[in-house]
């Protein structure tokens, strides 16, 4: 892997171990990314592979995050928020966007659309 890509994914995984969107396994495959490739630079290939394995089943849709809008995030965030949020991801589907627009998925989509494996 050359200098400028393992910078890239260097930089999207150190979003994923620690932005507040990232679930626990999420933070502890970025940080198992970062043990790898510290104990072993020959390793970023692989590491990067299983990490990307690991990322690219959990992208959350457009179509999931308005279902969540819809339901859950009325009694999480109230009315008024929740109405905001579906607002806001209807006229992001609208855009053409066809995922999540938190922290972590940004970062996760970037490494998985740059190495071939989605299309933003």
């Amino acid at each position: 892997m050359d200098k400028e890509l393992f910078d890239f994914v260097a930089e999207r995984v150190d979003v994923l171990a620690v932005a507040n969107t990232s679930k626990q396994e999420t933070k502890d495959a970025a940080l198992a990314w970062k043990d790898a490739v510290a104990a072993d630079a020959a390793s970023a290939d692989a590491a990067t592979q299983a990490l990307l394995d690991f990322l690219e089943n959990r992208m959350v849709t457009i179509d999931q995050v308005i279902a969540f809008a819809q339901g859950p995030a009325v009694q999480m965030f109230g009315e008024e928020a929740a109405a905001k949020m579906l607002e806001e991801q209807l006229q992001r589907k609208e855009q053409g966007a066809k995922y999540c627009n938190c922290e972590a998925h940004i970062a996760a989509g970037e490494l998985l659309e740059k190495l071939g494996r989605i299309e933003l």
